[in-house]
């Protein structure tokens, strides 16, 4: 991803004199990061995460830090956002007896290393860590990361959203659209023609929006019954993926995995031969499901070729980003046929 800043010049064009970037024609670039870091400091601090339950009191205290760079550029009333950032946040826990009398006050930290544009609606990295590590410290860092990992990571999801709508950059492009209309009556002629210009804009949109296929074959080193098993074991996905999984094993059962990203509909199961799932990626449009296909064929004892089949991936997400293809391509290849083979032997 390209830094702020660092754009072609042929490209970025600077401000007219009067301010105006007319019909939002060339690139406006807004350097966001110190406006990320305010809005940061606004959600996150000062949070609630137990208020006494199990005799344990635990808030966020500050945002320490937020490197990184973060960016939105506008063209023709697109907003594209771009963020890599990290984050620091610092918190405070309290744990008492049933005499309501402190047994322990400990402070820590929460690292959220990566927060990308690429990842908007996927949860992040998500660490935690205490000063004191005895066994009172640990009862509070594990109490921050299971009540407080989804209260931070909401918050988190609010950046994501606010950015996605142009974030500080949004109130720029009103003031702009505002501001020549008190000036000169020739931009106020411009304006009567803003409804064409909205009609257009949503016919592009529309022309964007479409589906994909990926198709790739693997082959492993097991039996097609051991494969099988695998795919449809919660158990397992946790081991392989490190993350949560719920996987119900019945046609219309539902499943859940990476850690919620994924969730979706069993469509029709063959034990060691087929497995037929309607999919669907937290971070997509509302209502956009997929459909995934994967066959099993042993052609030799020992030998499994897995065929995979997923339609209907949209080429855009809910944010914006174009990557989802990609991505999603590279998730099958990289998080789950490598890490098979890796953690259970069954390379070739």
């Amino acid at each position: 991803m390209a830094k702020y800043g660092e754009g072609d010049k042929r490209w970025i064009v600077e401000d007219r004199p009067d301010g105006a970037n007319v019909h939002n024609w060339h690139w406006a670039e807004t350097d966001c990061l110190e406006w990320s870091r305010n809005l940061f400091s606004k959600l996150l601090s000062g949070l609630t995460v137990l208020d006494g339950e199990g005799n344990l009191y635990i808030k966020t205290k500050k945002v320490e830090k937020v490197d990184g760079e973060a960016y939105v550029n506008v063209r023709k009333g697109k907003i594209i956002p771009g963020y890599e950032i990290s984050l620091t946040l610092s918190w405070e826990g309290e744990a008492k007896d049933s005499d309501a009398t402190s047994l322990l006050k400990a402070d820590g930290l929460v690292e959220i290393p990566y927060i990308s544009d690429e990842n908007a609606g996927e949860d992040p990295e998500f660490k935690v860590s205490v000063k004191d590590e005895g066994p009172i410290g640990k009862r509070l860092k594990d109490a921050m990361f299971s009540k407080g990992k989804r209260l931070i990571l909401d918050k988190v999801r609010v950046f994501e959203e606010t950015m996605a709508k142009g974030g500080p950059a949004k109130d720029e492009l009103e003031v702009k659209k505002v501001a020549p209309k008190a000036q000169s009556a020739a931009t106020s002629a411009t304006a009567s023609v803003a409804k064409p210009k909205e009609a257009v804009e949503k016919k592009e949109a529309k022309k964007k929006k479409g589906f994909k296929t990926i198709t790739l074959t693997e082959k492993f080193s097991c039996r097609a019954s051991n494969m099988y098993e695998i795919l449809m074991d919660e158990n397992r996905w946790k081991g392989f993926t490190q993350s949560n999984a719920k996987i119900s094993k019945e046609v219309g059962g539902e499943f859940s995995i990476f850690d919620g990203s994924v969730t979706g509909t069993n469509v029709e199961l063959q034990e060691a031969k087929l497995i037929v799932q309607r999919w669907r990626f937290g971070s997509w449009p509302d209502g956009i499901h997929s459909m995934v296909r994967l066959t099993l064929e042993e052609p030799e004892p020992g030998v499994t070729i897995v065929n995979l089949t997923h339609t209907d991936i949209p080429e855009e997400d809910r944010y914006g980003n174009s990557t989802v293809v990609e991505n999603t391509e590279r998730g099958w290849r990289d998080l789950i046929f490598h890490k098979i083979r890796a953690v259970f032997g069954f390379g070739i």
